[in-house]
This record gives C-alpha cells, sequence and structure tokens, in this order.
C-alpha cells in the first residue's frame, strides 16, 4: 500500500471515528431529551384531566367520550386516577387499558412519589397529586409518535450527514496527501533521471526547513560522496594502468630486443637485470595497492588492539633495512618513559607498520646521505611522531597534493616511486583517528608530524 493511500485513510479514519461520537453524542443527547420532555408532558395532561374532573366537575363520561373520540393514535394519554386506597376513580379506557396498574404499582408510587418508566413501546409515569388537602394516584401512559418519529429522523439524517462527511473527507485526504507527497513524487522522478553517468544531478531542496527537504539535503550529500568516489575510482584506475604500462613496456622492450637475435651473456644477463627490476617495480607497486586497499576499508571490519608505538617504529625500521641495508634511521625520545601509557595506543599493527616504513622511506630515499630521524614525544594525551630528514624537500606547489595517491612532484627525477607511499601513510593515520601535516622547504628538507590520542 502507497504512503498515499495510507495516509488517506488514517486521515479519514480518525476524523470518521471523530464524526462519529459526535453523531452519537447528539443522538444520544436529542433521545434524552425527548423522553424527559415528554414524561413531563404526560404528568402536564395528567394534571389537566384531574383538574377538570375535580375542579371543573367534568364527568367522567364525558372525560371518557372526550378520549374515545380522539383516541385513534397511539399519541393520545390514557389517564387512570386512583384514591389512596387504590380504589379506582376514573379511567379513560378500561377496556383498552394500556397499562395494568396493579397494587405493586400503585405501592411504588406512594413510596416514591413519582415513578417513570417505559414499558414496551409506551412512556408510563405515576405520582401522587394533592387536592382539596386529599391525594390521588395518577398514571398516565402513551407512546410519543411524533418524537419517536423526529428521532428517526434525526437518525436519518445524522447517518447521511455522516456518510456524506466520511466520503468527502476521504476525496480531501487523498488531495492534500497527493499535495504533501508530491514532492517525494518530484524527488523519485529525479532520482531515477540519476545514473552513475550523470552523477553530478541533485535534487530540488525547497526550503531547506521541512522533513523533505533534509531528506533531499541528505541524499544530495550522499551523490556529493558518491561523485567524489567515482572520480576517485576513474583516477585510480587511470593512474594505474598508466602505472603498471610503463614496467610492463619495458620488460616487453627489453625482452623483445633480446629475443631479436643471439647475444652474448653478458648483455642476456643485463637484459635480464632490466626486466628484474621492472618486476620488482611491479611487485612493489602491487604491494602499495593491496595496502591501500586494507587502509580503506571500514574502521569497523579493522581488528584494534593496545599497540607501543615504539615496538612498532623499531619493526618497521627493522623491515625497512632489510630491504634497504645502506639506510640510517634514528630513533629518539625527547623526554623519558616512566609511564608506557603515554606511547600506547589502539591500532592495527600491520597497517600502521606500513605507515611509518612509509615515512621513513620516503625521508632516506629523497636525501643525499640516506639519512633520517624520528623523534618521539607526548604531550597530554596526544603522542607525537616526527620523521625528519633533510633532503631536498618538497615544493610550495606539491604541498598541497602530496597525499594524492599517484601523485608525484618536481623531486620525482631524484628518487623513483609510484605515488602511492605518502597518501597510503596518511590514510592509515586517519584510519586511527590521528592527524597528519607536513612542513617542508626545497633543499633544506621535510618533516611530517603524527599525532594520536594515546590510551
Amino acid at each position: 500500500m502507497k504512503i498515499r493511500t495510507r495516509l488517506t485513510l488514517l486521515f479519514t479514519g480518525i476524523i470518521a471515528a471523530l464524526l462519529l461520537l459526535f453523531v452519537a453524542a447528539v443522538y444520544v443527547s436529542y433521545a434524552h431529551d425527548r423522553e424527559d420532555e415528554y414524561y413531563k408532558n404526560l404528568r402536564q395532561q395528567a394534571i389537566t384531566k384531574a383538574n377538570l374532573l375535580f375542579d371543573a366537575q367534568i364527568g367522567p363520561q364525558v372525560l371518557q367520550l372526550i378520549y374515545k373520540n380522539s383516541s385513534g393514535s397511539l399519541s393520545q394519554e390514557e389517564v387512570a386516577i386512583y384514591d389512596t386506597a387504590f380504589h379506582l376513580l376514573y379511567h379513560d379506557a378500561v377496556d383498552i387499558d394500556k397499562v395494568k396498574e396493579t397494587p405493586v404499582m400503585l405501592s411504588n408510587i406512594v413510596r416514591e412519589h413519582e415513578l417513570m418508566f417505559k414499558q414496551g413501546k409506551f412512556q408510563v409515569v405515576g405520582f401522587v397529586y394533592k387536592h382539596n388537602n386529599q391525594e390521588y394516584l395518577i398514571t398516565a401512559v402513551a407512546e410519543d409518535e411524533y418524537g419517536l418519529a423526529r428521532l428517526r429522523n434525526l437518525a436519518y439524517i445524522l447517518g447521511i450527514t455522516f456518510l456524506g462527511a466520511v466520503i468527502l473527507v476521504f476525496v480531501a485526504g487523498q488531495f492534500f496527501a497527493r499535495q504533501a507527497l508530491k514532492p517525494v513524487s518530484d524527488m523519485v522522478d529525479r532520482v531515477e533521471e540519476i545514473t552513475a553517468t550523470n552523477l553530478d544531478l541533485r535534487l530540488q531542496e525547497g526550503n531547506g526547513k521541512d522533513e523533505i527537504a533534509e531528506l533531499a539535503v541528505t541524499f544530495n550529500a550522499m551523490l556529493d560522496r558518491l561523485e567524489q568516489s567515482f572520480d576517485a575510482q576513474k583516477q585510480f584506475v587511470s593512474n594505474i594502468s598508466h602505472e603498471l604500462r610503463t614496467p610492463l613496456t619495458a620488460m616487453m622492450a627489453e625482452l623483445e630486443i633480446s629475443a631479436s637475435r643471439e647475444r652474448p651473456a653478458d648483455e642476456y644477463l643485463a637484459s635480464m637485470q632490466h626486466a628484474i627490476a621492472d618486476a620488482q617495480k611491479l611487485v612493489k607497486l602491487s604491494n602499495s595497492l593491496l595496502d591501500l586497499a586494507k587502509a580503506s576499508y571500514d574502521p569497523a571490519e579493522i581488528k584494534f588492539k593496545d599497540l607501543r608505538l615504539d615496538e612498532v617504529l623499531v619493526e618497521a625500521r627493522k623491515e625497512l633495512l632489510k630491504i634497504y641495508p645502506f639506510y640510517r634511521i634514528h630513533i629518539n625520545f625527547e623526554e623519558s618513559m616512566e609511564d608506557s601509557d603515554v606511547i600506547t595506543i589502539a591500532g592495527n599493527e600491520y597497517l600502521l607498520k606500513v605507515a611509518f616504513l612509509n615515512l621513513m622511506e620516503n625521508g632516506c630515499k629523497f636525501s643525499a646521505i640516506h639519512e633520517m630521524q624520528v623523534v618521539v614525544t607526548w604531550f597530554k594525551d596526544h603522542t607525537i611522531l616526527r620523521f625528519i630528514d633533510t633532503g631536498v624537500g618538497i615544493s610550495k606547489q606539491d604541498l598541497p597534493n602530496i597525499f594524492t595517491p599517484f601523485y608525484r612532484g618536481k623531486n620525482k627525477e631524484y628518487a623513483d616511486g609510484n605515488g602511492i607511499g605518502l597518501s597510503l601513510a596518511a590514510r592509515i593515520v586517519r584510519l586511527h583517528k590521528g592527524n597528519i601535516s607536513v612542513v617542508s622547504k626545497e633543499n633544506s628538507g621535510t618533516t611530517f608530524t603524527v599525532e594520536f590520542e594515546h590510551v
């Protein structure tokens, strides 16, 4: 069921319930008032007839004659008068006798002084009437044909009005639900137009204040992230293609040249060494891409545990020196370590080791003497690592882009690389809710500062 139909039915149901309560209240109130009014009318008619009998001295035969001549309707009041000894003094029509006055009934009238009740379709009133210091028991009975007809007519009118109102409310509810949900319908139509080829399209945000506008704003924000992700993916694929093409082309060229004719053994050896170097570049690139993919995981999927940063730094230094034994890396602590918690953080050992290794390698390979140092310190709730080198530095134009994947600045001619290391290190640091910043000056060296919250 569509929301529009559900809202319409809910709105109609609520209004119908309220209308039904109103109709029932009107009907019950009118029925109660009609009944009370008719009891009073019966009592008054009975008193009038008693006065005609006692005061006007009109004979019983005359009164009975008047009753019989107008008794074609059940609405004609039938009056009976008794003395306190329960002797019948007058009766409009004994042969008809709509209600049988029993001794029990008359006793109840004496005790209660007035009774009002219904017997079948008739309303009955009985009361004690005083006249010339004597008490009499009077009963009056009749059917309120006219009042009941008006009550039925009222019920009919209320029923028709109720049904008409419910139908009108349903139609109005459909209209207003359609108007209220029109922004959603427009949003759906707009969303259907958005595909992978036109992610630049956005939803109308309206006044920016109501819930629909909030939904549009949230959806547009999601589209922004998707567009950035798609653009980054396209750029990523393009860069990978370029990075893979270069060493593969070089390897193919070396092998084709070697296979074109027979050559001396030393030339074959040189060709194989060149191919091995290109293959090592491919291996390094593939490893870097795998690490970059791991650093892009959802943090909820990565296992974290308490780690000592000094131990991770030592492990990263050890692995880097296995590959480049001529590198010189110094790890210095600015303050004495009385509490290990100041260098302990919640992190993933493998990823942090990759980040530190890349920062160390970057410092060494852009230094003429292949030397750099890591300075460890802490302040309040933060542990601070500074990776310092005295190498060629980074130009001002390149600084804003150094953490962009596959970006290589002007110093790319100084050392080989694929432009993944720094972006990978930055992503891992942010994954650990840390901050990374850089200060550099051309020909004076570079300092990368990494901050983590310690436990």
